[in-house]
């Protein structure tokens, strides 16, 4: 790497740290991200090289430390970590209207200021939630950890345990994917995606309309409902974005005493609109009380 770069990133408080590094800590892939002592690392691709990027919490900012293979990708990556991070929304408004939801106010006010963790590569996220369509989150993980095996790029230059770059979709669509384990309608979507990513069918950036977006994707096989919104939530960042039909939100619900059903579950969110996304990281906050 040419060139190491220090950032500070602030933030709006209150913001629960150790929630979105635990949702993180569960998510590394071996090789791509790590987080280790409260400290996140990984892999990054920006528009003139790749980079390794590290994220550290302080009382009212991050400490972005990163190694660029060019200069030129330093504002680009401040937007992106600001972006991944969700440090740039108002925790105000969003507790204003959750709070008038007498069954979520509770948790609003004891765990106040939950973001929604995006994304440092909308392609990465979008394909990674394929991966984790009706598995476990470890599960999911491993899935990604096996792709990364097939058909990601090494590291000229290792740091640690961090030694590959995710597959870019141009590298993804052109791969025999055959030798993936994953029942045959899963790995069609996840190819027939990638396709779509590299031909520029589906794009997917913070300017994007998640709706347009969003009914896109389910016109590409094995995608349904639940993958569309989470990649509209993690990669879109649609504040709006609801996963009615998602297991742990159910359970969330539950233990809120919220309907459990997804078709009462749903209509029940429209009182948290336009935050839906965040009313669901309440609800699955309240299975790790």
């Amino acid at each position: 790497m040419n060139g190491t770069i220090s950032l500070r990133l602030g933030f709006r408080r209150p913001y629960p740290v150790h929630r979105v590094f635990d949702f993180l800590s569960a998510r590394c892939v071996r090789g791509v991200e790590e987080l280790v002592d409260g400290l996140y690392r990984r892999t990054v691709r920006l528009p003139n090289g790749i980079g390794i990027v590290e994220l550290a919490a302080a009382d009212d900012h991050f400490v972005c430390r990163a190694h660029l293979q060019d200069e030129r990708d330093i504002g680009a990556l401040e937007e992106r970590c600001r972006w991944f991070l969700d440090l740039d929304c108002d925790p105000f408004a969003i507790e204003e209207v959750l709070k008038r939801d007498p069954a979520l106010r509770r948790s609003v006010e004891s765990l106040r200021g939950l973001r929604v963790v995006r994304t440092l590569d909308e392609p990465e996220l979008a394909l990674r939630a394929v991966l984790g369509q009706q598995v476990s989150v470890a599960a999911a993980v491993t899935a990604a950890g096996r792709v990364v095996d097939l058909c990601g790029i090494p590291l000229a230059e290792p740091s640690g345990s961090l030694t590959r770059l995710f597959p870019s979709v141009a590298d993804l669509a052109a791969a025999d994917l055959s030798g993936l384990k994953m029942p045959a309608a899963r790995r069609t979507a996840f190819g027939r995606l990638a396709e779509a990513l590299a031909a520029g069918e589906i794009v997917l950036d913070g300017g994007t309309d998640p709706d347009g977006t969003y009914e896109q994707l389910l016109t590409l096989p094995g995608i349904g409902p639940w993958t569309a919104s989470y990649i509209c939530m993690r990669a879109l960042g649609d504040p709006d974005a609801f996963l009615a039909g998602d297991l742990g939100a159910r359970r969330g619900a539950a233990m809120l005493g919220l309907p459990e059903t997804a078709r009462a579950l749903e209509a029940h969110s429209e009182r948290w609109r336009p935050w839906r996304a965040y009313g669901l990281q309440y609800l699955w906050a309240a299975l790790t009380p």
